[in-house]
């Protein structure tokens, strides 16, 4: 989630107790820096009621990214 939109929107940031390094497609570490923070949201889907972790970048114009965890 964006951090401009977290904060436009009064999102509460949690302090990661370890960053996480992001990295580029070719390995090189992302100029924007680590993952410093998440938000604690609710997602709705139709009935359905979850709630999840959101890790918060600077995305840039996207406000949210959301997908499937790696299995």
């Amino acid at each position: 989630m964006s951090k401009k939109y977290t904060q436009r929107k009064g999102f509460k940031l949690i302090k990661l107790k370890k960053p996480i390094l992001v990295k580029n497609v070719n390995g090189i570490g992302n100029s924007r820096g680590a993952i410093l923070h998440e938000v604690k949201v609710d997602l709705y889907f139709k009935e359905h009621i979850e709630r999840v972790r959101i890790d918060v970048y600077n995305l840039g114009k996207m406000k949210v990214i959301l997908e499937m965890p790696w299995l």
